[in-house]
C-alpha cells in the first residue's frame, strides 16, 4: 500500500500493554560444549542468509524479540501467527480487526504492542523502536527504515544487534506489481528465519491447490468486472480515494474469474476517483476490504443504493474482505470467496 495510508487512517488502539520477557535464547543453559552447540545449530538449518532489498543479512538463531510495524498491513503478523512463532514478538502494531481465518483477529489483538507511543503515522518511532530492544524488525515496505519519517534506519538497527526485513515488493515501496507469489515469498522467508522451511513449504502447497481447484472451476468463464475497494477510508480528494487499481487484487480477481474494473484509472495501486467516474463505470461485483471497519458489509450495501444503475446492484453482488485480500498467507481463501461470489453456479 502506499506509504500515505497508514497517515490517514487512526488505528483503533490495542490496549494490550504486555511486556515480553527478556529472555536470551542463545543462553546454554546447560554449559553444552562448543561440539555439542554446532551440532545443534547445523540440525536447526542455521546459520541462513537472506538477501532482502539488496542487502545480505545473515542469521545465525531463531529471532527472540520481533518488532512487527503497522504498514498498513497485516501480511507480516499474519505470516508469524501461521507459522506458530508469535511468542517471538515483543511489539506488534498491525491488525485489520478482522479476518477470513477464525480466530485469526483475536489472536493479533492478544498480542503485545510493546506500550509504544505511535507517530503521525501510527507506527514506532526511532528512539522507541530502539528502547524495544529487537533483534528482527518487520515492515511492509521500505518507508518503515526511512530516516526523514523519524524512523531507525536498517543500518541504526543493525548497530544495536537487531535484523530488519522488508516484505516483497515494498524495498522501492511500489507494490503495483504485487501477486500471490509474494505471499508465498514472504511465508518462505519467514520460514528460513525461523527455522519452519517444512512447515512454510506445506502451507504454499495447500493454498496453491486450494487456488488451483477453484481457478479450474471459473476457467473459461466470462470475467465480470469488480471495483475493490476499502471501506469508509479517505486517501486522496475524491470521494472514492482508496479504489484499487493494480496490485495483488488483481491476481486474486485473476484466479477467481474476475477482472478489476478499474485497473486502468491508475499507474499506482490506488485511483482517486470522482463520483461521477464511478457511476458511469459498469461495475458488476463490488469486494469491499474492511480495514478496522467493524461492518464492512453495511459499507457495500450503501454503495449499491447510491448506484442503482451498476449490475452488481441489480444483482445484489458483493463480498465483504480483509485480510486474505492483501499480502499474506490466506490469499486461497479470497480467491475462494470471489469465485462464488461471481460465479455461483460453479460451486
Amino acid at each position: 500500500m502506499s506509504k500515505k495510508r497508514p497517515v490517514a487512517i487512526a488505528l483503533a488502539g490495542a490496549l494490550c500493554l504486555v511486556t515480553a520477557a527478556c529472555a536470551d535464547s542463545s543462553t546454554d543453559q546447560d554449559g553444552a560444549s562448543g561440539d555439542k552447540a554446532s551440532a545443534a545449530a547445523a540440525k536447526s538449518g542455521y546459520p541462513v542468509t537472506l538477501e532482502n532489498c539488496g542487502e545480505s543479512d545473515k542469521f545465525t538463531k531463531e529471532p527472540s524479540r520481533v518488532v512487527v510495524m503497522n504498514g498498513a498491513s497485516v501480511a507480516e503478523v499474519s505470516t508469524l501467527l501461521a507459522l506458530g512463532v508469535q511468542d517471538k514478538i515483543v511489539a506488534n502494531q498491525q491488525s485489520y480487526g478482522m479476518s477470513e481465518v477464525s480466530g485469526r483477529a483475536a489472536a493479533i489483538k492478544a498480542l503485545p504492542t510493546g506500550d509504544v507511543k505511535l507517530n503521525d503515522a501510527y507506527d514506532i518511532p526511532r528512539e522507541a523502536m530502539i528502547g524495544l530492544r529487537p533483534d528482527l524488525v518487520l515492515s511492509t515496505t521500505a518507508y518503515g527504515f526511512d530516516e526523514k519519517n523519524g524512523f531507525a534506519t536498517r543500518e541504526q538497527l543493525k548497530q544495536v544487534g537487531a535484523h530488519t526485513y522488508v516484505s516483497p515488493q515494498g524495498c522501492d515501496q511500489d507494490t503495483t506489481k504485487m501477486t500471490i507469489a509474494d505471499s508465498y515469498t514472504l511465508l518462505r522467508d519467514m520460514g528460513k528465519i525461523f527455522d519452519k522451511s517444512a512447515q512454510a513449504e506445506k502451507l504454499i502447497a495447500a493454498s496453491e491447490k486450494h487456488i488451483a481447484d477453484v481457478s479450474a472451476k471459473v476457467n473459461g468463464e466470462k470475467q465480470p468486472k469488480v471495483m475493490v475497494l476499502f471501506s469508509n477510508m479517505v486517501m486522496g480528494g475524491n470521494d472514492f480515494s482508496s479504489v484499487v487499481a493494480k496490485g495483488i487484487y488483481n491476481d486474486i480477481l485473476a484466479k477467481a474469474g474476475g477482472s478489476n474494473a478499474f485497473e486502468n484509472a491508475s499507474k499506482t495501486s490506488f485511483a482517486d476517483l470522482s463520483k461521477e467516474k464511478v457511476a458511469a463505470t459498469d461495475v458488476d461485483a463490488l469486494v469491499v476490504i474492511g480495514y478496522n471497519d467493524p461492518n464492512p458489509a453495511a459499507y457495500a450495501k450503501k454503495l449499491l443504493k447510491e448506484f442503482p444503475q451498476w449490475p452488481a446492484a441489480k444483482n445484489n453482488t458483493y463480498v465483504a474482505l480483509s485480510d486474505s485480500m492483501y499480502l499474506g498467507p490466506s490469499n486461497d481463501l479470497a480467491v475462494a470467496k470471489v469465485a462464488e461470489m461471481l460465479h455461483p453456479d460453479k460451486f
